[in-house]
């Protein structure tokens, strides 16, 4: 049950929304028993079992069900000895079909609330979680599959999203629909009641056999839900470039944005799909008073027979069928929904290894170096980086170079605190990384990997992306920087192209070269690059490389490389074996010292 109010507070009216569902449900449920119930006097005057009798008196009011059936049979009885039967009749049908008028709005505005309910907790519940996992560290991605994360999102919240609207029902609706049933039905005949206390499982669960609800699901909203997945799968994909350019909230915005539309579309088939059945009702039972009415005058003048408490009886006894199968197959919804549920908090639950402290520092300038001191990392048990010491002077290049997983990316990511050491610390202008507000700290650092992340977006927004004041101007100028001004120009719409998924429109290098962009126009003091040239060709790699040169001066450059004829000119190179430097100096010192640099040196040489 905690859980279950755990989910309802994510609507902010939840409570208003629950009195107003419990409100409609309880008055629709008596206003669609009167008119069942009404069928019977109904019946008995078709077949001529009311006796001719004096108009009672009008009840003094009471809330009280004596006083409205006193008061239905003083207006009955005055009708037939005013009017006749026939009138009587015609009273009748309009009674029933006002009371079915009520109870279907009733009903409508019942499943409103209910969607009301329902749609506000789906959309902040994928909010929160979404704002939540987008604060979670880098290592939390690593270990994390990304389409189990992602189902998260879409089939649990799903899940949720049904079991909501079932559960009302379940607890509150269906459970009273059955109880005033029943009330009726020993009030009609206590016999056939016990035979029916019998039979009704068994009929609920064979027309729970037969009977599949059929779900349509509307185009717009089956599109926008695919938007969000794919925004959600970009986000996880591209969370170390998201973090480092601190557009966070620019990419919560996006998914926000979306989140409404999906909503808006949803609000829109609720009210269509709410409002099917109860006019569809009321048609029916429109046509049923009319043949009742046009069929009974022509009965009346016949031989009749006294069966119109067992015809009631059997009209309370269908109603409550699908009610009762409602019931038994809600209880298995609503457990899955829970379930979904704990897995989706479960998420919510996680908190972020990498947080700011109180009161954190912001940093507004990187003024003189960033120092590694005895510095320690491992992501499990074992160190990957181990006892390191290094000073990175200001407008300085260095560049790490050494086998794959020796732990050249993992220093790197230390930098903008994709991880916090495990030993040792990291200081910038001789204070703690740690001390430093982590948006501010990331605010000075531009990042380019192998891997350029981009995303389902025009090429414009993928240069500006976590910059939203980004002009045309400052766009084109980082674009002329980064070799990029060119193809673009080419490209069908300019600046306004959309590249597809992760770039998918693009080459390569032209990949790389809107992320170099990207980094030219945050305009960063501190730059990391990440082996930034190794996926290319030739042709594309001379352009990129020339586009690293014009980002990288002045700034202060971290270079991870494997091609060693990229990092020539760097101020000091850093050779980095199982966790440790094992060799530094410059590209002529290293090539003397017949150490590994000099064997790398020689192999590249050879190809």
């Amino acid at each position: 049950m905690n859980t279950y109010l755990r989910v309802l507070s994510y609507s902010p009216k939840y409570i208003l929304r629950l009195i107003q569902f419990f409100t409609f449900s309880f008055l629709g449920i008596i206003f669609a028993t009167v008119g069942i119930v009404s069928v019977i006097p109904m019946l008995n005057i078709l077949f001529d079992k009311i006796p001719q009798t004096e108009t009672p008196i009008i009840p003094h009011f009471a809330l009280s069900p004596d006083y409205f059936i006193a008061l239905f049979k003083h207006y009955f009885m005055s009708v037939i000895n005013t009017n006749g039967k026939g009138e009587a009749l015609l009273f009748i049908c309009i009674f029933i079909l006002a009371s079915r008028l009520l109870g279907n709005l009733l009903q409508y505005l019942e499943r409103m609330a209910a969607s009301k309910l329902r749609i506000e907790v789906v959309k902040n519940l994928r909010s929160h979680v979404f704002s939540n996992v987008t604060l979670l560290q880098i290592g939390f991605f690593n270990t994390t599959r990304k389409g189990d994360l992602i189902s998260r999102f879409t089939s649990d919240v799903q899940e949720v999203d049904t079991a909501v609207t079932n559960s009302l029902r379940v607890i509150f609706k269906e459970p009273l629909t059955i109880i005033v049933s029943f009330a009726v039905l020993f009030f009609i005949s206590a016999q056939f009641t016990l035979i029916t206390l019998i039979m009704l499982p068994i009929v609920g669960g064979i027309i729970g056999t037969i009977i599949r609800k059929l779900k349509k699901k509307a185009k717009s909203s089956q599109e926008s839900v695919g938007r969000l997945v794919n925004i959600l799968e970009e986000t996880f994909s591209g969370m170390r470039v998201i973090k480092a350019f601190n557009a966070r909230h620019y990419i919560q915005k996006k998914f926000e944005d979306e989140l409404k539309f999906h909503a808006k579309a949803n609000m829109s088939i609720s009210r269509k799909n709410e409002l099917a059945a109860p006019i569809s009702e009321i048609l029916g039972v429109s046509v049923m008073a009319i043949i009742i009415y046009l069929g009974g005058t022509d009965i009346l003048s016949g031989v009749g027979m006294n069966a119109g408490e067992f015809l009631g009886f059997l009209t309370v006894f269908a109603t409550m069928i699908q009610p009762s199968k409602s019931f038994s197959t809600g209880i298995t919804t609503m457990q899955k929904g829970i379930a979904s549920a704990r897995r989706i908090f479960s998420v919510v639950d996680t908190y972020p290894a990498i947080e700011n402290k109180p009161n954190a520092i912001t940093l507004k300038f990187f003024e003189k170096n960033i120092e590694f001191r005895n510095l320690n990392f491992a992501y499990d048990k074992d160190d990957v980086l181990k006892n390191i010491n290094l000073i990175i002077e200001k407008g300085k290049t260095y560049a790490l170079v050494g086998q794959s997983g020796g732990g050249k990316s993992t220093l790197a990511d230390l930098v903008p605190r994709f991880y916090d050491p495990t030993g040792g610390d990291i200081l910038l202008d001789g204070i703690s990384l740690r001390d430093y507000d982590i948006e501010s700290l990331r605010r000075q650092i531009g990042v380019v990997t192998q891997e350029s992340i981009l995303f389902n977006d025009t090429i414009f927004n993928n240069i500006a992306f976590g910059m939203p004041n980004a002009n045309q101007e400052s766009v084109i100028e980082a674009a002329k920087v980064a070799n990029a001004h060119d193809f673009i120009m080419q490209s069908e719409n300019g600046y306004q192209t959309l590249i597809g998924e992760r770039g998918s429109k693009l080459s390569g290098g032209q990949r790389q070269r809107l992320s170099i962009a990207r980094a030219v126009l945050k305009n960063p003091p501190i730059l990391i690059l990440d082996e930034a040239t190794s996926a290319l060709d030739s042709e594309s790699e001379k352009l990129v490389q020339e586009a690293l040169f014009n980002l990288m001066e002045n700034r202060t450059s971290l270079v991870i490389a494997h091609r060693l004829s990229t990092i020539q000119h760097a101020h000091e190179i850093l050779v980095i074996n199982e966790g440790q430097i094992v060799e530094r100096g410059t590209h002529e010192q290293l090539n003397k010292s017949n150490g590994i640099y000099q064997k790398l040196s020689e192999i590249q040489k050879s190809q």
